[in-house]
């Protein structure tokens, strides 16, 4: 079976259907739509759909003639809060809102997958999950698929999902085992003080000093207290505080986020940043507290799993065409599947570098070459089929 010849087959069905989310994204949990769209698409290959009342996100399941282990396709389907730019005809006509992570190309490559695999049900050994999940980009939406029980009846052995990676030329796999991405950890820290008139600070404990100094010490953790090859990011994003420009503020409040991808590093400098952050404020006689929201752990692909799709893959994907990339800090919540099953995150090249400067993800330029849908199909579909055959 040539399953890359058939997915450029399809390639016309499926440039159609990208362009259509395209034209119509929806944000996270809003995504009622699109979560249509693919159950209508799923509807005409004959798949069973499930849904949840009042919720967006989706399940088809796709049962072999032949008993076996059960596999998990998984693609995000929310877009982002971005106006774009690109002059195309098939620019989303959703004001302010777009598809800038290649959330519609990984849904049509799952269902490129499914067209593809509906015509070899004959020789399928087990049971096709393709999960359609809402909210990656905010967050909640793997958590709450698994709550809705996608992962087992029947238990899913593993999962694989699909990411768009413009800086990867098209029919490039981007494949590597252990960290791929960052988790995070969403950082809240209010610091009161003592406000007062701006000519007469000697009468205050300033909290926009204190924020200021906090900032520069957490930074310092991070170039003398970390190791210069693992990774770690402190980012601050916003800082609140003051009504005007002669009053020094009673507080201020500020956001950031903690990226690391080494799980013992993780927790380390979750304490380290507390015990800092109550330490200058004290020292500037002022009172901090400190709150982190759970985030997403890192993606972290198995070796064995990464293994098998390295063998499985050489059937698609030229050899010299998968390439091991770094880790990155971005993150994603495929994480949360892996914790409860074995996954494994690949990056899709989706990347035209002839066409001069990539464009790049969460930016309003930001676009695919729609060929790589063909090899996106072909990877979902040959990684289901392989994986059941020898599981």
């Amino acid at each position: 079976m040539d399953f890359l010849q058939q997915a450029q087959v399809l390639l016309p069905s499926l440039i159609a259907i990208r362009r259509q989310l395209h034209m119509f994204p929806e944000l996270s949990w809003q995504e009622v739509k699109t979560t249509q769209t693919i159950a209508e698409f799923l509807h005409q290959l004959g798949l069973e759909v499930v849904t949840w009342e009042g919720e967006t996100g989706l399940v088809a399941i796709l049962q072999g003639d032949q008993q076996g282990a059960t596999v998990a396709l998984r693609a995000d389907i929310d877009a982002l809060p971005i106006d774009e730019k690109n002059d195309i005809c098939y620019r989303s006509k959703n004001t302010g809102v777009m598809h800038a992570c290649g959330h519609d190309a990984h849904v049509a490559c799952a269902l490129g997958a499914a067209a593809i695999l509906v015509k070899q049900k004959h020789l399928i050994k087990g049971t096709i999950k393709f999960i359609f999940q809402p909210a990656e980009e905010i967050g909640g939406g793997a958590s709450q698929m698994i709550k809705r029980g996608v992962l087992t009846y029947p238990e899913v052995g593993a999962i694989f999902a699909l990411h768009s990676q413009p800086e990867l030329p098209t029919g490039t796999i981007g494949l590597k085992s252990g960290p791929v991405m960052a988790a995070n950890d969403p950082l809240f820290i209010t610091i009161t003080g003592k406000g007062g008139h701006g000519a007469l600070p000697q009468q205050t404990r300033d909290p926009i000093i204190v924020a200021a100094a906090i900032i520069q010490a957490l930074q310092t953790i991070i170039s003398r207290q970390i190791d210069p090859l693992a990774a770690a990011v402190i980012s601050f994003g916003t800082i609140a505080g003051g009504s005007a420009s002669n009053i020094i503020p009673e507080c201020v409040e500020m956001t950031g986020i903690l990226r690391t991808i080494d799980p013992e590093l993780r927790a380390k400098l979750r304490n380290r940043i507390k015990e800092i952050v109550e330490q200058v404020a004290k020292t500037w006689e002022t009172e901090a507290t400190v709150r982190f929201e759970k985030g997403y752990p890192a993606v972290i692909n198995p070796v064995d799993l990464v293994s098998f799709c390295q063998k499985s893959l050489q059937a698609v994907i030229h050899n010299n065409k998968i390439v091991a990339p770094m880790p990155v800090m971005v993150t994603e919540d495929f994480s949360e599947f892996q914790e409860q099953v074995p996954g494994a995150l690949l990056w899709l090249g989706v990347g035209k570098p002839a066409e001069g400067a990539t464009r790049l993800l969460h930016n309003p330029h930001f676009d695919i070459d729609e060929s790589a849908l063909a090899y996106g199909s072909a990877v979902f579909a040959q990684l289901a089929f392989d994986y059941l055959d020898q599981a």
